[in-house]
């Protein structure tokens, strides 16, 4: 039996963490923005991240606890399938934002630069846009109507340790970590 206040905290938690990586990628393009030299290999892992984590286990949680409101309330039908769409929406413009961070290095034409500003700023937009959403409108409706039987079902969906912010993480975050943990010691 899963505990609904561990679900609800995991899928909340994760929000908060995707939000501390957007701020990240917001930054860097802050520095793209003046002219100044970012960091395109941490923000090449921030969005790889955001591009692979949230679809192989984050949304498809969320895609159950969905489901199971839509159930519980059928007005809920429409703007949960709009956040369901957004989720494909973000994906794509992830896609592309990937595309050009992966052309682009520290010697960048003027044109790829304003590309991964311009894909950057979608990006960031939506993705905001998306999480506000889930955590004004969709997790009190969901700590409010979903019953035992549909916090079982969304805890059932397969677990994963976050390579991120995971006690074990993969190697390959290990430099976003450490700005992760530098930036936790400044504030």
């Amino acid at each position: 039996m899963a505990d609904p206040i561990i679900v609800w905290t995991v899928w909340h938690g994760e929000h908060v963490n995707f939000g501390r990586l957007l701020d990240l990628l917001e930054r860097e393009v802050a520095t793209v923005q003046t002219g100044g030299q970012p960091r395109y290999d941490l923000m090449r892992e921030i969005v790889y991240y955001l591009r692979h984590f949230p679809d192989r286990f984050h949304h498809p949680r969320e895609e159950v606890a969905f489901a199971r409101l839509i159930a519980r309330d059928p007005n809920l039908e429409l703007p949960l399938n709009r956040l369901m769409q957004e989720h494909r929406v973000i994906a794509m413009a992830g896609d592309e934002l990937l595309n050009y961070l992966n052309e682009v290095d520290s010697n960048a034409s003027l044109l790829n630069r304003a590309k991964v500003e311009a894909a950057a700023a979608t990006y960031l937009v939506y993705y905001r846009h998306h999480l506000e959403k889930e955590e004004k409108e969709i997790l009190p409706r969901a700590e409010q109507l979903l019953t035992q039987a549909d916090w079982d079902a969304v805890g059932d969906v397969s677990a994963h340790p976050d390579p991120v912010f995971g006690e074990e993480f993969e190697a390959r975050y290990q430099e976003l970590r450490r700005v992760i943990a530098l930036e936790a010691r400044e504030t």
